[in-house]
């Protein structure tokens, strides 16, 4: 396994490229503890990583970050512990420091250790997957992982209750444009997908750095049965589900009781509708199938119904 802390000698490319400038940082309080594996998970749930622009950070030779006017939200990081995380050659690194006041304002000295970004990657397994074909032009074609969204209980009755109370008169707003959008269209079933898809676009997004810059990420599934699969993805991602477009779809269920047993579900879908965020940052694609054998059909339609499946 590759060593995630940096030599001496990546420690002192990577300082003097944060000296050189135009380096972008992210910072969270963390625990105060000596167990690493504790120590990079923030404060609380409620706690988000805060973007430092270039224009916020001056680095000395000596390894310290001094913040010009840094946003409010990091003058209440003073005293404490932070994760402070960036790109190096698209690689995400990371340090664990303390936000310290010095008299020109905070500052934030860089330790000896500077670490990899773990690369969590293929971590988790789903009981439900499915991979999205891509037709990239006639002779290449290309696929794409989906996975279940956080916190969404697929194959169930979506409730409005799933959607923060904060976040549900906001949430509202969406519904009720949706739902005008889709009397007019007549194109959106009975509608439960909209109460996930109003869920999607308005949860908080915090700054998540990656192990690797840029990577394609899944997309996520927000809604599922037998008529229809709802995906969601970030519109910064290198790929847009457009309107009226076709698919090819592999939907994978593995069984409770014997998990090594697959089933697979092979469909085509099209997308009838297309939601998004106000910022369009979080993207929605609600997609009809366009063929779907009878068993098959069969199939989602129990499993939407009963849990014979997690």
């Amino acid at each position: 396994m590759e060593n995630k802390n940096l030599t001496g000698i990546e420690r002192e490319l990577v300082l003097q490229y944060l000296i050189d400038g135009n380096v972008p940082v992210t910072v969270t309080p963390v625990k105060d503890t000596e167990d690493e594996k504790t120590k990079i998970q923030p404060l609380s749930s409620a706690v988000f990583p805060v973007a430092l622009k270039a224009e916020h950070i001056s680095v000395l030779k000596e390894g310290i970050i001094l913040l010009k006017n840094p946003p409010q939200s990091v003058v209440g990081f003073e005293g404490r512990k932070v994760r402070v995380e960036f790109y190096f050659n698209r690689v995400g690194l990371f340090f664990i420091t303390e936000m310290k006041t010095v008299k020109s304002g905070l500052a934030l000295v860089i330790p000896q250790t500077i670490m990899r970004i773990e690369d969590a990657a293929n971590r988790q397994k789903y009981d439900f997957s499915a991979v999205l074909y891509y037709s990239v032009d006639s002779n290449k074609d290309v696929n794409f992982t989906c996975v279940p969204a956080d916190n969404v209980k697929l194959f169930s009755r979506p409730v409005w209750s799933s959607i923060k109370l904060e976040k549900q008169h906001e949430a509202k707003e969406y519904l009720e444009k949706f739902v005008e959008e889709a009397k007019k269209s007549k194109k959106a079933g009975n509608g439960l997908q909209l109460i996930n898809i109003c869920r999607y676009i308005t949860e908080d997004q915090p700054l998540k750095m990656e192990a690797v810059q840029g990577r394609l990420k899944p997309f996520d599934i927000l809604f599922v049965n037998h008529e229809r699969i709802v995906l969601g993805y970030q519109k910064n991602d290198a790929v847009s589900l457009e309107k009226g477009a076709e698919y090819a779809v592999k939907m994978s269920f593995s069984l409770v009781e014997t998990p090594a047993v697959t089933r697979d579900v092979y469909v085509t879908c099209a997308v009838e509708n297309r939601y998004g965020s106000r910022d369009d940052s979080r993207i929605c694609v609600d997609c009809v199938y366009t063929s779907l054998q009878e068993e098959d059909c069969r199939f989602l339609y129990e499993k939407a119904t009963s849990s014979l499946f997690i």
